[in-house]
């Protein structure tokens, strides 16, 4: 491991990326109204509101795919392994519920007469689902449930189940039209200068067509005047559930963005369920072997372990035959290549299918989609609810289904890397990668290269798996070489698993089992602005008018690649990527335990609370920073995509 893994790319100019700033960060608007707190989470571990001017809504839909297949010839139980019959995904959305009369907000739900509901954190049927996680941790289930039930298994989500899209702009944007608009308006033709006067000869004044960064006419991006959003597709890594990053999910759409979070059926869950559509007890995806002369008794043992007798069938994490431990990067054997590289391709098949399904959304066909519906009522692992009472009207061009941008974690990073890189998913216009995982990335190919943006977000734990760090750097240059800006930065005192909610529910067993240092809070945070201030470069002026809401923490533009990276917290090499060490621990929970001045520089929530890890280091030395474009690629970058620098 080289004492500084910094980039080798030349850095960036100061004067035109770095602004003089304040030392310490800013804090965002105002958040929208939290929904209620339930009376269990006053006893069981809850989740943080988010902090966005929007509340939150959430929905869930498995449908069918188009085409049924099956994946790579691996088999289990005598079927093959991985299957595609549904794909099923959660959308995390900004609503605004909170705005309406009461008696409105019950008539949302016709069918049940009842207030919007929150949503459990755990997937139903919850037992199963501590099972899965019990099997992919290789310990016994009951305790696992037992703990569970005692600390999570009620935890719910801050979101509104089913709630409407929301149909105004954020307040920040509003109050910053209404500005413009008093402005212009008293602007005369002479005042103005020669666009003033020119608008005024075209009988169009200023209010009426308030132009955006790039000269991109608002107006012109609405749909009866309600804002469109920008689409997130969130791939989560291994172990991980459509539910399972919610503190990103929310949070970044709670600033404005509908994220799509796949849950994928690839055998790299805990466990999931599909149900099956119609009575047909054999699935088209299932491709079974049906040469002549199989054994009676195997073709009973099939079908007890197909669950061909039942409405639904489950798919529990894949362990690789004779390697099962191939993500750790002590494997001798290295990746299973055969069965990681098919998962990645199913997965680039279930973003494809979620994508066909928000593009029937946005095309007014929303009803159909709810009549496809499998996650409704009787159906395993559906709120009774399904899709009711939600107004498809709403949604209709409500979505920016062009430059979405791809994110996941882990494996889901090395997902993003090849869905970004294929010529069948173009839709795709920037990438971000949490904690990557690099050494299951595929390698590129001539025809399939890297040319779109790209933000790594790492944790420590993995910057110090020098084998994972180099690739994750290849993939950052093929990203610049192929012309297009790309940072690389790792959170200090951060773990693999710092950007999940396991982090936000269980922060204690962060710190003594992986010995997370930053605060997971702050972590979180950390990663959601990060990406905010990466789409502000990247995506169009028009699918940022929200950035008026989000914090300037200028985190990227404040990050220093000539930065020293400390190697005090670097484990041995038995817990390399599993946790980090912390030099004189016993004295370091001590300290923590003392509170921090007023006036000192410890970062804090948007209600001012300290966020205040094992040790901090203080506003703006909280990344490291890898890589960073220079300013005339970020020029160059904008230049050729029609708008102005920011």
């Amino acid at each position: 491991m080289p004492s500084r893994p910094v980039s080798r790319a030349s850095r960036t100019s100061r004067s035109k990326l770095r602004p003089s700033l304040d030392p310490h960060a800013s804090r965002p608007p105002p958040s929208a109204p939290h929904p209620p707190r339930s009376f269990r989470e006053h006893f069981f571990h809850s989740l943080t509101p988010y902090s966005g001017p929007y509340q939150v809504a959430f929905l869930e839909i498995e449908v069918t795919v188009r085409s049924p297949r099956h994946f790579s010839r691996i088999k289990r139980n005598g079927s093959y392994a991985l299957k595609l019959d549904t794909v099923l995904f959660a959308v995390y959305y900004p609503t605004d519920n909170s705005d309406l009369p009461r008696s409105e907000r019950r008539s949302l739900h016709r069918r049940s007469r009842k207030p919007l509901s929150r949503v459990p954190w755990l997937p139903r049927p919850r037992a199963e689902t501590c099972k899965g996680y019990a099997r992919f941790f290789n310990v016994p289930y009951i305790p696992i449930t037992a703990y569970m039930a005692a600390t999570s298994m009620f935890t719910k989500l801050p979101v509104l189940r089913n709630g409407r899209i929301s149909s105004r702009w954020s307040p920040a944007v509003e109050e910053d039209e209404e500005e413009e608009k008093v402005t212009t308006e008293n602007i005369s033709p002479a005042e103005g200068g020669i666009e003033a006067k020119e608008e005024q000869e075209n009988g169009n004044s200023l209010s009426q067509n308030t132009l955006v960064d790039g000269g991109e006419a608002c107006e012109a991006d609405k749909q009866d005047g309600k804002p469109k959003f920008p689409v997130i597709m969130f791939s989560h890594g291994l172990g991980g559930s459509r539910t399972l990053y919610s503190s990103i999910c929310g949070e970044l759409a709670s600033f404005g963005f509908v994220v799509v979070a796949l849950e994928h059926r690839d055998g790299s869950g805990a466990r999931t369920f599909v149900n099956k559509a119609g009575s047909d007890p054999d699935l088209d995806s299932q491709g079974l072997d049906r040469s002549p002369g199989p054994p009676k008794d195997e073709k009973k043992q099939h079908k007890k372990n197909s669950g061909q007798d039942k409405p639904y069938y489950k798919v529990d994490y894949i362990f690789p035959k004779d390697n099962a431990q191939d993500t750790s990067p002590h494997n001798s054997r290295g990746i299973d290549t055969e069965l990681r590289e098919a998962q990645i391709e199913m997965r680039m098949a279930e973003i494809e299918e979620a994508f066909h399904v928000l593009q029937l959304i946005n095309n007014g066909k929303g009803d159909a989609v709810r009549a496809r519906n499998l996650r409704k009522k009787g159906n395993v692992g559906a709120s009774s609810l399904g899709l009711d009472g939600i107004d498809w009207n709403e949604w209709t061009e409500r979505l920016y289904l062009e430059n979405v941008t791809m994110m996941g974690h882990s494996f889901g990073g090395a997902t993003s890397v090849q869905a970004l890189r294929s010529e069948r998913l173009d839709w795709l216009s920037q990438g971000i990668l949490l904690d990557a995982w690099g050494p299951a990335t595929p390698e590129s190919t001539e025809r399939e290269r890297l040319r779109k943006p790209i933000l790594s977000i790492g944790s420590e734990a993995f910057m110090h798996w020098t084998e994972n760090f180099e690739r994750v750097e290849r993939i950052c240059h093929e990203a610049r070489d192929g012309g297009a800006p790309c940072w690389m930065t790792t959170i200090r005192g951060s773990t693999h698993l710092s950007q999940t909610d396991f982090a936000v529910l269980y922060p204690k067993w962060m710190t003594v089992f992986m010995k997370t240092i930053v605060s997971s809070k702050r972590a979180i945070y950390l990663t959601v602005h990060s990406a905010l201030e990466f789409l502000k470069i990247t995506l169009p002026p028009q699918q940022t008018r929200f950035k008026k809401s989000w914090a300037d923490d200028q985190l990227l533009s404040k990050a220093d690649p000539g930065m020293e990276i400390e190697l005090d917290n670097r484990p041995n090499d038995k817990w390399v990527a599993a946790r980090l060490r912390i030099p004189h621990e016993f004295r370091q929970r001590l300290k923590r335990t003392v509170k921090p001045k007023k006036k000192s520089n410890v970062p804090r929530d948007a209600s001012g609370k300290p966020l205040k890890g094992l040790v901090s280091w203080g506003v703006g030395q909280e990344i490291w920073c890898h890589q960073r474009p220079e300013q005339d690629v970020l020029d160059r970058y904008m230049e050729e995509n029609g708008w102005s620098p920011q």
